[in-house]
């Protein structure tokens, strides 16, 4: 039997859908094709070992599961959820009918229980866009894509969770936000403040002007001259985000997994402090798989903190 699942793949701090088609027919082998990485590869041994908590069973069959489109690499264990219902839908354990209308996002532990996952706000916005009726995503990630309108989200804890939405055996509620709570109660509250800063004039109307003009600024001194620490309170005098700055630098910090399981937007702007034997790759982003760099992290809308 053949049934399509759909997750998604963060590139860059945007999200492509991929879809996982998975076939379940007479043989035993198993093939995963579609340019997985090790990670994806591995996912194998993590979704067996959630079947078999669950009473479920590998299929006794041949699996044959494709990654479309094929000339994206898949990387991380966000696809272990969607390739795990795939194939319980594939061995007709899990009805079929809705499951087409959800983009499906987690990583399984060996006893089911799904692990929060990086980019979830990226593949909600992508989502959305494509028209699709909701996500599923782990309960930590949840709040974090509940911030996007017009698109049911479900926070799940276990593996068995999903399986019963999708057979109706047990109800559940989307999770919903309130932006305008979010805003009001988080905005502008910040553990620094400008006025904390006694003396120190020249400095300070020289961050007045920089921070109401969007200039850039360099100060120079001695060690523990109060650079950073003015540095730090800058934002303090800068206007509150606004809802799509807020999107796009919860985006950035998501895709990097700085983001708990308790926000769910970044209302505040960020502040960040690297130190000055940081490397290339660490400042501006990259690497193996790449990440946001610290230059990334402090970006808004044209302006570097």
């Amino acid at each position: 039997m053949l049934v399509r699942t759909f997750a998604s793949s963060v590139n860059g701090i945007d999200a492509v859908t991929v879809t996982i088609e998975v076939n379940v027919s007479r043989g035993i082998r198993f093939f995963l094709v579609g340019l997985p990485d090790v990670a994806v590869k591995e996912s194998q041994q993590r979704i067996e070992s959630a079947l078999r908590a669950l009473d479920f069973h590998w299929p006794g069959k041949q699996v044959v599961i494709n990654m479309a489109p094929a000339d994206i690499r898949k990387e991380g264990s966000s696809f272990d959820l969607p390739l795990a219902m795939g194939i319980l839908a594939a061995d007709e354990k899990v009805i079929t009918g809705e499951i087409e209308s959800y983009v499906l996002i987690g990583e399984l532990s060996l006893d089911g229980t799904l692990q929060p996952v990086k980019g979830v706000l990226p593949i909600a916005l992508r989502a959305r866009e494509e028209g699709f009726k909701g996500v599923i995503v782990p309960v930590k990630n949840s709040r974090e894509a509940a911030v996007v309108n017009g698109l049911d989200v479900y926070g799940m804890e276990k593996l068995g969770d999903v399986v019963d939405f999708f057979n109706g055996t047990r109800k559940f509620d989307p999770v919903k936000v309130d932006l305008l709570e979010i805003f009001s109660a988080e905005a502008n509250k910040y553990e620094f403040d400008f006025s904390d800063v006694r003396g120190q004039e020249n400095v300070k109307r020289a961050l007045e002007v920089a921070a109401a003009g969007h200039h850039n600024l360099i100060m120079i001194g001695p060690p523990g001259s109060g650079k950073t620490m003015l540095a730090k309170r800058l934002p303090t005098i800068m206007p509150p985000l606004t809802l799509e700055e807020a999107l796009e630098t919860t985006k950035i910090h998501s895709v990097a997994g700085k983001i708990d399981d308790h926000t769910a937007l970044m209302t505040r702007r960020p502040f960040r402090s690297p130190h000055h034997t940081i490397s290339d790759v660490a400042l501006v982003g990259g690497g193996t798989f790449p990440q946001p760099g610290e230059i990334s992290h402090g970006y808004i809308k044209g302006m570097s903190k």
